[in-house]
């Protein structure tokens, strides 16, 4: 479940898009990345905004969602009872 402060913040948070300037990559990274984002039924933006949200979440940063909120819940750190 989302924190208190998560809720809040997402109550009244927009949505923004987020440019992201092409990076040359090596080829069979970019042929891994396309395959799994393809399997994964997404784009490989989508992909890797997946990826980070997945790696913000693990490093304890709070946020409400990545495309639409709780689209992240099961990727927020859990608390201990």
């Amino acid at each position: 479940m989302l924190d208190t402060e998560a809720k809040k913040a997402s109550q009244r948070e927009g949505r923004y898009p987020v440019m992201l300037v092409g990076a040359t990559v090596m080829e069979s990274f970019r042929d891994q990345l396309f395959d799994a984002s393809n399997r994964a039924g997404m784009t490989p933006n989508e992909f890797v905004l997946q990826a980070a949200a997945e790696k913000l979440a693990a490093s304890g940063r709070k946020f409400s969602g990545i495309f639409h909120r709780g689209d992240i819940v099961e990727y927020l750190p859990r608390k201990s009872a």
